[in-house]
């Protein structure tokens, strides 16, 4: 079954992809297979592991499951010093 999910990006995420966020169809049910979907529509490079994600602003595991209607963050690597 097909849900609406709005994936919002940031940083390199939003470079990458061109947009400030997009409301897609996908039949995944991980958030880790969400940003493998989107790692191939949009060419994103950043590892998985190196990334943070949240789902309806609340930080989120790569195994955590998404349902019609929610909204994930994509956050990329951060430096600090």
């Amino acid at each position: 079954m097909k849900k609406s999910i709005t994936v919002i990006y940031f940083a390199l995420f939003r470079e990458k992809a061109g947009i400030n966020q997009e409301v897609i169809l996908t039949e995944v049910s991980s958030v880790a297979d969400l940003f493998l979907e989107l790692k191939y529509r949009h060419q994103l490079n950043e590892p998985q592991g190196h990334c943070k994600i949240a789902i309806n602003d609340n930080l989120a595991t790569w195994d955590a499951e998404i349902n019609d209607g929610d909204t994930v963050l994509l956050f990329p690597p951060v430096a600090g010093g």
